[in-house]
């Protein structure tokens, strides 16, 4: 499944929760530098919602803060991974 996220990089610490304009908000307290703050993100959001850091991938954004990630679950996975995402949309990452 694909989702889209907003990365807020150095953030005073990691949270992933809230909507913005659609996306997932994840802020980071990695800075936007070398990819720092994407892998914080990639990772932030795999632990958020219980898989494995290797079943998230980013398929677009790598300059920008607002990027596409693809989450690989098994079929039997994707109900709960979905009604993850969709709480945490809900919340405010706090």
């Amino acid at each position: 499944m694909r989702v889209e996220i907003l990365v807020r990089p150095s953030a005073s610490e990691t949270a992933v929760g809230g909507e913005y304009d659609g996306a997932l908000v994840v802020r980071v307290v990695e800075p936007a530098d070398a990819g720092r703050a994407t892998d914080a993100a990639l990772h932030a959001v795999a632990k958020a919602i219980a898989v494995p850091s290797r079943s998230v991938t980013l398929i677009r954004g790598a300059t920008s803060r607002r990027k596409l990630i693809e989450i690989d679950v098994a079929a039997d996975q994707s109900q709960a991974v979905a009604l993850a995402l969709q709480r945490l949309q809900n919340t405010h990452g706090d």
